[in-house]
C-alpha cells in the first residue's frame, strides 16, 4: 500500500537540507519509495560548496560556509549526528585563531571539515544513495489531484517528469517565482503567502584565491573578521582554518563581502565586482602574494535575515499529492537549521502517509 501510494519523491536542492532530507527519507523508507534529487548546478552542497583550483585538483576554498557553531541545546539534541561525522573524520573542533571573532554566548563551540564543508553534504547524499540529477532548473510545478495524485515539475529545458510527492529546499524567493498551479495553490492560503512573502535574504560577493604550493601566507591568524572596510568583511586562509596545510599543497584564501557591499552589487556581474573585491583585498593585506587563480561568487541568497513566521522547519503545502517546502528559510540559517528543517519534513511526510493508510 505504502509503495502504491508513494512511488517516487522528488527533493530538489542538494545543499545541506536536501541532503540530509533524503538521507533521513532513506532511513525510513528504504525500498518503499524511489529518492530522486536534482539542483540547478552542476554540483551538490549549494551554500555548503567547495570551490577546486583548476591548475590543481588538491588545492581547494570553502566560497560559502566557514565553520559549524553549535549551541550546547544543539550538541545534544543532535549528538547523533556530530559524533557519525566526527568519526568519519568530516567534522572536527576548531582550534585556528579566528581574529575578530564576536560569539552571542561563550557555550557556543565552532567544528572546522577537514575535507572542505562540501563534504558534509556529501555524507549525507552518499546515504541516501537517490537518483541524482544536476543541472536541472525546474521552472513549473503543477499539482494534479484525484486518483493517483500526481506532481508534475517542468524543467527550464522544457523536460517534464512526474512525482508522487515533492520537497523543494530551495530558497524561498525562488519558489515564489515558479509557474504553474503551485501560486495558485500558495496564494489560496493566504497566511502562508504572506509568511513565505516575509522572508529575506542577505547577498554577498566570496572569491576564492588559490596559491601554488610552498607560498607561505604570514600572518598570524587563520582567520579574520575586517571591520574597517566598506567592502570585505571576512577573509581566511582556508586551509590552515581547516587544519590541513601541507607542505606539497598550495594555501587558498577566501574572501567575503559585507551585506551592505553585496546588496548594493548583487544585480551587477561577479566577474566585475571581483576585480572590486581585488583592489579592497590589497588596502586590507596590503603585501599578499600574487594567487595563481581566482574564482568568484556571487551569494544572492547567502543568509536567511528573517525567517518563515514561527520557525516550523518545513511547512506542507500539499497534503494530497504531498508537496512541502523546507529549508533554512523554515528554521533557521546554519547547519543544525538544515538538520532541524530535514527532521520536520520526516516527520511531516510519514505523519501524511499514516493517515492516508489509516
Amino acid at each position: 500500500m505504502l509503495k502504491r501510494m508513494v512511488d517516487n519523491v522528488l527533493v530538489v536542492g542538494a545543499g545541506m537540507t536536501g541532503a540530509s532530507v533524503a538521507s533521513f527519507l532513506k532511513e525510513d523508507f528504504k525500498q518503499t519509495l524511489k529518492l530522486i534529487m536534482w539542483d540547478k548546478a552542476k554540483g551538490t552542497g549549494g551554500r555548503m560548496s567547495t570551490s577546486r583550483c583548476s591548475k590543481d585538483g588538491k588545492c581547494t576554498v570553502d566560497l560559502g560556509a566557514q565553520y559549524i557553531s553549535a549551541t550546547p541545546e544543539y550538541l545534544q539534541k543532535h549528538a547523533s549526528h556530530y559524533e557519525e561525522l566526527m568519526a568519519s573524520g568530516l567534522l572536527k573542533p576548531m582550534t585556528a585563531v579566528i581574529e575578530g571573532q564576536k560569539d552571542g554566548t561563550k557555550d557556543i563551540k565552532h567544528y572546522v571539515t577537514p575535507k572542505g564543508v562540501s563534504s558534509l553534504v556529501k555524507h549525507y547524499i552518499q546515504k541516501a544513495d537517490p537518483e541524482l540529477h544536476l543541472d536541472h532548473h525546474i521552472q513549473k510545478i503543477d499539482i494534479e489531484t484525484g486518483s493517483p495524485s500526481k506532481i508534475y515539475v517542468t524543467t527550464q529545458t522544457g523536460s517534464c517528469q512526474a512525482f508522487s510527492a515533492l520537497v523543494l529546499t530551495v530558497p524561498v524567493p525562488q519558489i515564489l517565482q515558479l509557474q504553474g498551479n503551485i501560486q495558485h495553490l500558495i496564494a489560496s492560503q493566504k497566511e502562508v503567502k504572506q509568511n513565505l512573502e516575509n522572508v529575506t535574504y542577505s547577498s554577498r560577493f566570496a572569491l576564492g584565491l588559490f596559491y601554488q604550493p610552498g607560498v607561505d601566507l604570514n600572518y598570524p591568524w587563520s582567520a579574520k573578521y575586517v571591520t574597517d572596510n566598506s567592502c570585505i568583511r571576512f577573509v581566511s586562509i582556508d586551509n590552515r582554518k581547516r587544519g590541513v596545510e601541507s607542505p606539497h599543497i598550495g594555501p587558498s584564501l577566501c574572501v567575503h563581502t559585507s551585506v551592505p557591499f553585496g546588496i548594493q552589487n548583487v544585480e551587477e556581474d561577479k566577474e566585475k565586482v571581483k576585480a572590486v573585491i581585488i583592489e579592497h583585498l590589497k588596502e586590507v593585506l596590503p603585501d599578499l602574494s600574487d594567487p595563481i587563480e581566482v574564482k568568484s561568487q556571487k551569494w544572492r541568497y547567502s543568509q536567511v535575515q528573517n525567517s518563515y513566521t514561527g520557525s516550523p522547519g518545513c511547512v506542507v503545502l500539499s497534503e494530497n499529492p504531498p508537496l512541502i517546502l523546507a529549508g533554512d528559510a523554515f528554521s533557521h540559517s546554519n547547519f543544525d537549521g538544515c538538520i532541524e528543517s530535514a527532521i520536520a519534513v520526516r516527520q511531516a511526510l510519514s505523519d501524511l502517509l499514516k493517515s492516508k493508510n489509516s
